[in-house]
C-alpha cells in the first residue's frame, strides 16, 4: 500500500498522538550529573569554559546534589580537585581525599542518592597523566595498583559505582578482584571502556587542571578512527567484570553507541562531554541556537542510538526542562 493509504502525518497532528508513538524517550531516570569538588570552604569557582558549571567545597557540592536529587536525578558523578599533586598521584586514594570526603558527606546526607566516582589519576598527578610515568612513557600494570587502592578508598567511603576512566589494559579485573577481595563483590564497577583521545575534553581539563605537562594520552585512548577496536574494548571490560560501560565522547560517536548497545545489550552510558556542552552554551549565549530544543534533541539522539543513560553537565537544566513539560 502507498499514499493515499499510507499517511505517516496523521499520528503527528497532535501532541498526545505524537507522544503516543515515540520511540525514544528522554527521562530524568537516565540522567547522570557530573560535579567538581575541591577543599576549603565556601568555594565555587566557576568553570569559564564551561558556563554554569564550578568547582565546589563539599558544602557546595551537597547543596548542588541535594537540588539533582529533588529534581529527579538518581545518580552523580564525582571529579576531585586536589589540595596538591605529586608524580603517583597520592590523594586519589588517601583516606582524607577529596572524593572520599565528598562521598562520605553526600552518603550523610542523601543516602539514596547512587554515588558514582571517577576513578584515575591524571588529576592527581603533577604530570597529569593517568599512570605512572618512566621515562616519558606511562607504565600499564604498576598503575593497575594504583587504581584499584583508589576505587577501594572510595568505596570503603561509601560509593555505589566506581567509574574507571583511565583506559589501562586490565584494570577493571584489577578492580574487580580489588573490590571482591574486601567484601565489596555487589559494588558495580562503570567502565569508560570506549575513551576516546579527543579534542572533546579541552574544557574538563581547565575544570580539573588535568592537562599532561608532556605529550599526550594517545598510547592509552583510543584513535577517533577506530570503531571495531570499541568493541574489543567493551568486550575485554565486560569479561573482566565491567557492569555498565561508558562510550565517551558522544554526539561524534553515536555510531559507536549503536553498535555497543547492539553487540552486547549490556547497560551502555554516554558521556555527553564538557566540549559538546561548551559548544551548546556557546551557540546559545550568542542566540545562534534555542538551547533546550537543541540539547533535549541532542540527548534524545543518543537515547535513540541505544544510550541507557547519559553523564552530562546539562542533568539539571534538563530535569527542570523535562519537569515543566
Amino acid at each position: 500500500m502507498s499514499f493515499p493509504t499510507v499517511r505517516l502525518r496523521r499520528l503527528r497532528m497532535s501532541e498526545p498522538l505524537r507522544r503516543m508513538v515515540r520511540e525514544a524517550r528522554l527521562c530524568t531516570d537516565r540522567l547522570i550529573q557530573p560535579f567538581f569538588v575541591t577543599h576549603g570552604e565556601g568555594v565555587r569557582k566557576p568553570i569559564q569554559s564551561m558556563p554554569g558549571v564550578f568547582n565546589l567545597s563539599i558544602e557546595h557540592l551537597v547543596d548542588e546534589a541535594t537540588e539533582a536529587a529533588a529534581l529527579g536525578i538518581p545518580a552523580v558523578l564525582l571529579f576531585g580537585i586536589p589540595a596538591s599533586k605529586d608524580e603517583v598521584g597520592s590523594e586519589a586514594y588517601a583516606d582524607d581525599g577529596i572524593v572520599q570526603q565528598a562521598v562520605r558527606a553526600l552518603k550523610r546526607a542523601l543516602p539514596e542518592l547512587v554515588i558514582a566516582t571517577d576513578v584515575c589519576l591524571c588529576e592527581y598527578t603533577s604530570h597529569g597523566h593517568c599512570g605512572l610515568v618512566r621515562d616519558g612513557k606511562v607504565l600499564n600494570d604498576p598503575t593497575l595498583e594504583l587504581l584499584s587502592a583508589t576505587a577501594l578508598s572510595h568505596v570503603k567511603a561509601g560509593a555505589d559505582i566506581v567509574a574507571p576512566s583511565d583506559m589501562m589494559d586490565g584494570r577493571v579485573g584489577a578492580i574487580r578482584r580489588a573490590l571482591d577481595s574486601e567484601g565489596f563483590s555487589d559494588v558495580p564497577i562503570m567502565s569508560y571502556a570506549v575513551k576516546y583521545a579527543s579534542a572533546y575534553y579541552g574544557p574538563f581539563r581547565d575544570a580539573a587542571g588535568s592537562a599532561p605537562r608532556f605529550g599526550d594520552r594517545r598510547s592509552h585512548q583510543m584513535d577517533p578512527a577506530n570503531a571495531s577496536e570499541a568493541l574489543r574494548e567493551v568486550e575485554l571490560d565486560l569479561k573482566e567484570g565491567a557492569d555498565i560501560v561508558i562510550v565517551k565522547p558522544a554526539l561524534a560517536y553515536m555510531d559507536i553507541i549503536h553498535r555497543v548497545r547492539d553487540t552486547f545489550r549490556c547497560p551502555t552510558a554516554a558521556y555527553n562531554v564538557s566540549g559538546e556542552y561548551a559548544m551548546m552554551k556557546a551557540a546559545a549565549e550568542r542566540g545562534w541556537i534555542d538551547e533546550q530544543r537543541v540539547v533535549l534533541e541532542t540527548l534524545t539522539g543518543l537515547i535513540r542510538a541505544g544510550a541507557d543513560m547519559i553523564i552530562t553537565y546539562y542533568a539539571k537544566e534538563v530535569a527542570r526542562w523535562l519537569k515543566e513539560d
